[in-house]
């Protein structure tokens, strides 16, 4: 197990995971989210090919939809 920062709070993951991995794990829409890495954005098409270490900071922004109508 590894250690990370997730949006601000400590979580433990497996060694050896990567973006893809947690983003699954967690059970996130994977074509609404974007994901930061240590203060970098990472492209989608290289969700899979980041591995996340020791002491990672990750933010995970959902994007979402929806409003009122009428709202300006």
């Amino acid at each position: 197990m590894i250690a990370i920062v997730l949006n601000g709070e400590s979580k433990d993951i497996a060694n050896g995971q990567t973006i893809l991995d947690l983003l699954r794990a967690l059970n996130l829409p994977e074509d609404r989210l974007a994901v930061e890495h240590n203060l970098k954005i990472v492209k989608r098409e290289n969700w899979g090919r980041q591995p996340l270490n020791d002491g990672d900071k990750v933010e995970i922004v959902q994007f979402v939809g929806g409003g009122s109508e009428g709202f300006c």
